[in-house]
């Protein structure tokens, strides 16, 4: 009798019968239970929820929304405690967060959309630009200068005959940017330094007209003039002024004038800084508080404004750092030059009280630290002030008693803590009027009092 084949001891029968009931088990499980990508389609004809039914009802209200605003402006919406809205429903959070309506989750949502304003879609700066514009002029000047003279041992007899006498004056041209303050009297408000020494000053109007103008007067110490032009030949616009004490830091700013001769051009940037002191820049005989900007300042926008969101002028264009810290413009606060040109359009002096010291900042640390040292000239009360370097003769100054060394730390009983806060004190202050200071002189605390007289050479 022949045997039946066997694989490890079972017959193949047997092993092909349980495959067969293997397999028929298998199959019956596949019709109770769906793959795992079907669950994951929904069915064709079934509703999709909306993103908001899983919003609480207070989310829904219009006037909970506009309750509160964030400090841009736009609504906050703020979400229920424990859960965070997504763009399919609400899942679980451990703390609140902020609810994004549906609205804004479109793709243009992601992209920082510039503002605009009127139907042209024209920025916020095209508009503010707009209203300023005609009101901003451009200035050139020709001043007589005298030439650099040559050692006549240098020079040869030749080129003497040839080009003539070396010595002499010669004819400089100047240019800058300036901003109508008074249409009706015609005055143009611009730099100092612009005007400077100026023999003839010429005024282009926005619209491309050219006017002489004439010097009304001229402020060195806060680096203001005001030039007038003739009102019969041309109708001016004056600029909207603003006002500088409402500047904060990350305001726009947005700066015009003719840089390099260039007309009607518009740089903006933001306000980075106020209240710079412009002796920290190296200008010892100004007393400005300046609003710094990385809006571009360059050459030829000195006299023209800077201006805010809304199309004021804020400032005057001064200053810009040229070579390393390229970027950095400055500009006198409106609220200065208005008080200044105001003097100046009526054909007065600009006074300026001074005391007459030279000044130099100290704080504790550094005269520890010059205390601390066995060859220093003298030891330095340990504390912040304003520390006299220099008493100038026949000054306010020498008058009260001050001497070098002397540390100033309060004007009629304010605290100073520098040189800066020390003259911005004096410059509010009446000349001929006595001004209390509090001085250290060595360890003893001297009450003082100065009469301030008016800045010489000033205005």
């Amino acid at each position: 009798m022949a045997l039946a084949r066997s694989v490890g001891g079972w017959p193949r029968a047997a092993i092909h019968a349980c495959r067969s009931l293997v397999l028929a088990a298998l199959l019956a499980s596949l019709t109770l239970v769906q793959p795992a990508w079907a669950l994951a389609l929904p069915a064709a004809a079934a509703p999709v929820a909306s993103p908001l039914a899983d919003v609480s009802p207070a989310l829904e209200a219009g006037p909970t929304l506009d309750a509160a605003r964030a400090p841009d402006g736009h609504p906050s919406h703020a979400a229920p405690a424990g859960s965070t809205a997504t763009s399919g429903g609400t899942t679980t959070a451990e703390a609140p967060q902020v609810v994004t309506p549906a609205a804004e989750l479109t793709p243009e949502a992601a992209v920082a959309t510039p503002p605009v304003l009127g139907p042209g879609g024209h920025s916020f700066v095209a508009a503010a630009a707009r209203r300023v514009a005609p009101a901003v002029v451009r200035i050139d000047t020709e001043r007589s200068v005298a030439r650099q003279p040559f050692d006549p041992a240098l020079l040869d007899p030749l080129l003497r005959d040839l080009f003539g006498d070396p010595s002499g004056s010669m004819r400089e041209r100047g240019q800058g940017s300036g901003v109508v303050i008074d249409a009706k009297r015609g005055l143009v408000l611009t730099n100092a330094h612009v005007v400077d020494q100026a023999d003839s000053v010429a005024i282009t109007l926005a619209d491309g007209h050219e006017l002489e103008g004439s010097v009304v007067g001229a402020d060195p110490v806060t680096d203001l003039a005001v030039v007038r032009v003739p009102t019969r030949e041309e109708a001016l616009r004056a600029a909207p002024l603003g006002d500088s004490e409402a500047l904060e830091v990350g305001d726009w700013a947005i700066a015009l004038g003719s840089p390099y001769g260039l007309e009607r051009t518009v740089t903006m940037g933001i306000v980075s800084s106020l209240h710079r002191d412009i002796n920290s820049l190296g200008f010892a005989d100004k007393r400005l508080d300046l609003i710094q900007t990385d809006a571009a300042i360059n050459p030829g926008n000195s006299g023209g404004p800077l201006i805010n969101a809304s199309g004021e002028v804020i400032g005057i264009n001064t200053l810009v750092r040229s070579g390393p810290g390229a970027g950095l413009g400055f500009a006198i606060p409106i609220n200065l030059a208005r008080r200044v040109a105001d003097q100046l359009g009526d054909g007065k002096d600009v006074v300026h009280p001074y005391l007459g010291l030279q000044l130099v900042p100290l704080t504790a640390r550094v005269a520890r630290d010059n205390n601390k040292d066995p060859d220093a000239l003298l030891l330095l009360p340990e504390r912040d002030g304003a520390l006299v370097q220099r008493v100038l003769p026949e000054s306010p100054a020498e008058a009260a008693g001050l001497h070098r060394g002397d540390l100033v730390v309060a004007v009629d009983h304010e605290a100073v803590g520098s040189p800066g806060a020390l003259l911005q004190r004096v410059e509010r202050s009446q000349v001929g009027r006595p001004l209390p200071l509090t001085v250290i002189r060595g360890q003893k605390e001297l009450q003082l009092s100065i009469r301030p007289a008016a800045l010489p050479h000033a205005g």
